[in-house]
């Protein structure tokens, strides 16, 4: 299906369109094992997308080209083709999902494609887009399950094998595959020993479960943050090309990523979307068996609507205890609350805001009910905290 030589031809054709993505060194995010970032969220469209979209249509014939391109995504393949065939002069239709985040909505249209949005999730806007191809005659570009496409996606694994060939292991983002299909495909065939991982969401598993019932799985519903890997099912090739070249896949949950995006922006100054952000998510929380390598994440894309950014950053610093709600049962009496902000004061949290319930039928008649959200540094620090209002005399309910 797929041989090497079209890699190298894919990195050729990409050279002067597609960036080099730098290979960063990220020791804050764990102490287990060395993680470096492969930042394809720097890339030109934001995502890795642009090489397997950019690299199909160039190699499309004339008469494919003339009849215009249409391609279905959750945003960033979207962005890709839009380019892509802008850059070659040729017509782009988009089948979008209609709750892809407005910011690759609005990024898709200023590359110059005509916007289709259909309700429901991935699959739902890949089965308009192939209606219209049959209607129109459009030529389809795959957004994974495409030899090419793949071949595209696998100049990256090129990329990590020049920068840094004493790499241990690769982890790498799925869903539909085509991005680890192309990675895996490229550096087990140059460097077997090399181990190369997939993570999914814990949300939209369809890999993960295809591998372990042995055939493709379809599933009924997804559900994550992770939007550009929310694919209810696989690709025939890519599910073919991961059961020969994946070591593993793990699944990671929308807390751990939305951790992971936390991570990444304070400790490193990148913005990753939640698909973008699950490899790092896997070796934050060690999901691997990496212990003490040298790893490189793949980071695959950063475009994250800035509104979603702002509700996964609050998600991210509960997960990291960075944020925590303390509910305390108190007589209700003057100067319980004084006492309550005293114990925290000195322990070191900071009060963000209280709320107090007067009618709450798990109290006393005469108690109340404290929601005090805090700023802490760590779970260890707020577990002191409980400690102290225990300690205190306080009947803290979480």
């Amino acid at each position: 299906m797929l041989e090497i030589n079209e890699v190298f031809n894919a990195a050729r054709v990409l050279n002067d369109v597609a960036r080099h993505t730098a290979l960063i060194h990220a020791p804050k995010l764990s102490s287990d094992c060395d993680i470096w970032l492969k930042t394809e969220n720097l890339q030109l469209t934001g995502s890795f997308k642009l090489r397997g979209a950019y690299y199909k249509i160039s190699q499309l014939s004339d008469e494919e080209k003339s009849r215009g391109v249409i391609a279905c995504s959750a945003g960033n393949h979207a962005q890709g083709v839009a380019l892509g065939a802008t850059h070659n002069g040729i017509k782009s239709l988009i089948c979008l999902p209609a709750g892809a985040p407005i910011s690759k909505v609005e990024a898709t249209k200023g590359y110059g494609a005509e916007v289709c949005l259909v309700p429901g999730v991935y699959d739902d806007a890949y089965a308009k887009a192939i209606e219209l191809r049959d209607k129109h005659g459009y030529t389809f570009v795959h957004p994974f399950d495409d030899p090419k496409v793949i071949a595209g996606q696998g100049t990256i694994g090129l990329e990590i094998l020049e920068d840094m060939p004493d790499i241990d292991a690769v982890i790498v983002p799925i869903g539909g595959g085509g991005l680890i299909s192309g990675v895996a495909f490229t550096i087990k065939t140059l460097r077997p020993e090399i181990k190369v991982y997939g993570v999914q969401s814990s949300g939209a598993p369809s890999m993960a479960a295809s591998l372990s019932e042995g055939h493709i799985a379809h599933l009924d519903r997804v559900s994550t943050i992770a939007d550009g890997i929310a694919v209810k099912e696989p690709g025939v090739n890519t599910f073919e090309m991961c059961n020969k070249y994946v070591d593993e896949v793990v699944t990671v949950s929308d807390d751990e990523i939305a951790a992971a995006i936390l991570a990444l922006i304070e400790k490193h100054k990148l913005v990753a979307e939640g698909a973008g952000a699950v490899a790092v998510a896997a070796a934050m929380f060690n999901k691997l068996p990496i212990h003490g390598q040298k790893v490189a994440c793949l980071v695959s894309g950063g475009n994250i609507d800035v509104s979603t950014l702002s509700r996964v950053i609050t998600r991210g610093l509960a997960k990291s205890g960075r944020n925590y709600t303390f509910i305390i049962d108190l007589p209700d009496k003057p100067g319980q609350l004084s006492g309550v902000c005293n114990v925290v004061a000195q322990q070191g949290g900071n009060v963000i805001s209280v709320a107090h319930e007067r009618i709450n039928t798990s109290t006393e008649i005469n108690g109340c009910i404290i929601r005090m959200d805090l700023e802490t540094r760590n779970p260890e620090h707020i577990e002191q905290v409980r400690q102290a209002l225990r300690q205190a005399g306080y009947n803290v309910l979480n």
